[in-house]
């Protein structure tokens, strides 16, 4: 069987400081003690910490961590993985006790972007708690979804759906290229691919339960002068409302709510506009770093 799911986000940063008002008081996820010295562990449900970030000299992705059905299914797809002359790493059982899985493995996509395959998950049995938000919507969709920068987005297309078994939902012609997204559930897209030089995140994306947890975010956003990237809008694509704004490290962090749900399997498009309406850009603050102006 192919990938689940998105399962969770590893990143390094250059300030854990800087994200403990950002993940937890301003996306509402709900911070918990984890393995990892000098790192934030944050949950959205009942699953382990959804995202990880690690203090680093060298911020960056860690890892994108993507679920699979059981060890025979992780098996079958390092084989497949493998036979594209691709090297794995098989997680030691130190590893696994990190991410809080049963077995995992991880490797580079063909831009250099951290791929763990994983099964497993160790289940946490403690009530959530998140204090500013109703709840996320996960279960058989996952986390979210990912946008990876990707340096050649058909030998990437090529891998993600002719080897991992992502679904093409809908292309986007940008001037650098072709952006794909791509699907492997009901929630329209877990994967973005986006041309561009070098492999990084691009965004990620957290869904909210309910329309006020996404008003309510807003206003949280402005109260804690969080820098905004994209204003409300609607996606043509999934018909989300969200708005995106910066993370300490720049990466354009969506909240949304509402997004579509796709049953079965439909027809590929391409899409000529982003957005219905809204989502008006705004540049990164003059004090942001490594971020495009």
């Amino acid at each position: 069987m192919p990938v689940l799911s998105l399962g969770y986000l590893r990143l390094n940063v250059e300030s854990v400081n800087q994200w403990k008002p950002f993940a937890g008081d301003f996306m509402g996820m709900m911070p918990v003690e984890g393995p990892l010295p000098n790192s934030l562990h944050y949950r959205i449900d009942h699953y382990p910490p959804r995202l990880v970030v690690t203090e680093s000299t060298t911020s960056g992705l860690e890892a994108v961590g993507f679920e699979v059905l059981d060890r025979s299914d992780l098996r079958e797809l390092v084989a497949r993985v493998e036979a594209t002359g691709t090297e794995t790493h098989p997680g030691t059982a130190e590893e696994c006790a990190v991410r809080q899985v049963s077995g995992f493995a991880a490797f580079d996509d063909p831009s250099g972007n951290r791929v763990e395959l994983f099964y497993g998950p160790v289940l946490s049995h403690r009530p959530l708690e998140l204090p500013h938000v109703s709840g996320f919507v996960t279960g058989d969709q996952g986390m979210g979804h990912v946008i990876l920068n990707v340096v050649d987005t058909e030998s990437a297309y090529e891998f993600y759906v002719g080897v991992l078994g992502f679904t093409e939902r809908n292309s986007l012609k940008l001037p650098g290229g072709i952006s794909y997204f791509l699907g492997c559930n009901a929630r329209q897209h877990t994967l973005g691919l986006n041309p561009a030089e070098g492999p990084a995140l691009m965004h990620f994306m957290l869904e909210t339960s309910e329309l006020d947890d996404l008003g309510k975010a807003l206003d949280r956003a402005h109260d804690l002068e969080i820098p905004m990237m994209q204003s409300l809008g609607k996606h043509t694509n999934d018909q989300m409302l969200s708005f995106y704004s910066y993370s300490p490290e720049g990466h354009a962090t969506e909240i949304g709510w509402g997004g579509i749900r796709i049953e079965g399997s439909t027809p590929t498009y391409r899409i000529t506009e982003g957005a219905v309406w809204g989502h008006r850009y705004t540049p990164p603050p003059a004090d942001a770093k490594g971020l495009p102006r």
